[in-house]
C-alpha cells in the first residue's frame, strides 16, 4: 500500500506545473562623467551636472551615475577617465575639449566602454562627439548687447582661441552689429578655461576701456559679479546668472544637456548606440536663450525671442551674408553677399570678423 502511495505522489508530482524563478534582475548601468572644473552654481560645470541628474531622474532604477570634478585636460584626465573605465562604467561622458585625445587613448584599452567626448571631433568605434552650435545663442546675446550699449563697446573674456570660442565671438558681434552698426568688440584672451580671479581681472580691465556690457567664455561666474559690482552689464553664458549677477545679466546663454545624455544612456540600455557626431542648436533644444534681466525692455526681450524662433525654423544662420560681404578684422572678405559658411568652415574658423579688436594669437592647449 504506501509503496504504491509513493508511486502516486511521484506521479502526481511530475505532473504538477514547475513555478517559474524570476529573471534576475539586471544590474545598473554604470555612467561615469569627468568635469574640467569644480561643481558650482552656475557655468560650464553645473549644466552637465543638471545633465547627469536628468539622466538619473529619466532612468531611475536603470543607472547609476558618478562624476569626477576639477579635473586637468591631459594626463590627469586620462588617469581619471581610465579609472572610471576600470570601475566597471559601461558609459563614459568627458565634457571638455583638452579630454578628447585622453578618451580616445582610452577607449583603445576597453573597448566594450562607449564614451562620448563632448566638444571633440574625433570618433572611434566607441567614441562619440557632441556639441552645441553655441553660436546660435551668441548671436542672439549678441542682439541684446547691441541695444542695450550706450558706448558701443562691449567687452569678451575668452578662454582659447579655438573654433568654438571664435565662433562666439564672431556671432556675438555680428549679433551686435546687425542692430548697431557703430559696435565694437574688445577681447582679451586668459589661456585658461577656469580662474576666477584671472576671470574677473580681465572684466575690469576691459570696465576700464569704455566697456559697458561684457560677455565670456570661461567657466566661472566671476565676469558676473564683476559687472554687478561696477554697474556695468553683462551676458549669463552656460547657466542663468541672476542669482550673483541680478541687476548686471541683460540675458543668458544656456546649454541643455539632459535629453541628450538621456538619449545616449537609453542607446546603451537597448543596444542601439552607436559612435557618431551630434552638433544641435536651438532647433535641438541644446541652446537656449533667456533670462533677461529686469533693465531689459520688453520691446528688446521680444526682438531676441523673435529672431531665436527664426533661428530654430532655419529663417536665420548666423554665419550668412544678406546684405553685404562679411569682412574678417583685417579686412579679408570671409563671407560672400549671398553665401553662407558651411558647417565644415564654421567647424575650422580661425579668424575675427569685422568690429572686433583683438587677434587669433595663441592655439588651444
Amino acid at each position: 500500500m504506501y509503496k504504491n502511495l509513493a508511486a502516486a505522489l511521484a506521479a502526481a508530482c511530475f505532473f504538477l506545473p514547475a513555478f517559474s524563478q524570476p529573471a534576475p534582475k539586471a544590474d545598473p548601468l554604470k555612467i561615469g562623467f569627468v568635469y574640467v572644473a569644480p561643481v558650482t552654481d552656475a557655468g560650464w560645470v553645473r549644466q552637465h551636472e543638471n545633465g547627469r541628474k536628468a539622466v538619473e531622474a529619466a532612468l531611475a532604477g536603470k543607472v547609476k551615475t558618478t562624476y569626477v570634478e576639477n579635473v586637468a585636460e591631459g594626463a590627469d584626465a586620462e588617469r581619471v577617465i581610465r579609472d572610471l573605465a576600470q570601475q566597471g562604467n559601461k558609459l563614459i561622458f568627458t565634457s571638455s575639449f583638452g579630454y578628447m585625445e585622453p578618451t580616445l587613448k582610452v577607449a583603445r584599452d576597453f573597448p566594450d566602454v562607449k564614451f562620448e567626448s563632448i566638444t571633440g571631433y574625433k570618433t572611434a568605434p566607441n567614441v562619440a562627439t557632441a556639441n552645441a552650435r553655441y553660436y546660435e545663442g551668441r548671436y542672439l546675446a549678441g542682439v541684446a548687447a547691441g541695444r542695450m550699449t550706450k558706448t558701443n563697446v562691449a567687452g569678451y573674456v575668452a578662454g582659447f582661441p579655438i573654433p568654438e570660442v571664435l565662433q562666439g565671438i564672431n556671432a556675438f558681434t555680428l549679433g551686435m552689429r546687425s542692430v548697431n552698426p557703430q559696435a565694437r568688440v574688445k577681447v582679451v584672451w586668459l589661456d585658461v578655461w577656469f580662474d576666477p580671479p584671472k576671470e574677473r581681472e580681465a572684466a575690469m580691465a576691459l570696465f576700464n576701456q569704455d566697456v559697458d556690457v561684457i560677455a565670456f567664455h570661461t567657466g566661472s561666474t566671476a565676469v558676473m559679479t564683476a559687472a554687478q559690482e561696477r554697474g556695468k552689464l553683462a551676458v549669463a553664458y552656460h547657466s542663468d546668472m541672476r542669482k550673483v549677477a541680478p541687476d548686471a545679466q541683460v540675458v543668458a546663454v544656456t546649454h541643455q544637456w539632459g535629453d541628450y545624455y538621456t538619449q545616449r544612456a537609453r542607446a546603451v540600455l537597448d543596444g542601439s548606440w552607436k559612435s557618431g557626431n551630434v552638433w544641435g542648436g536651438v532647433k535641438e533644444g541644446m541652446i537656449r536663450v533667456g533670462d533677461f534681466g529686469s533693465k531689459v525692455p520688453k520691446a528688446v526681450q521680444d526682438e531676441v525671442l523673435a529672431r531665436q524662433q527664426d533661428i530654430a525654423a532655419g529663417k536665420l544662420k548666423p554665419f550668412q551674408a544678406v546684405a553685404a560681404d562679411v569682412r574678417d578684422n583685417e579686412g579679408r572678405v570671409v563671407i560672400a553677399k549671398g553665401q553662407g559658411l558651411d558647417d565644415e568652415q564654421i567647424l575650422h574658423m580661425n579668424w575675427l570678423v569685422e568690429g572686433v579688436q583683438g587677434r587669433v594669437a595663441r592655439k588651444a592647449p
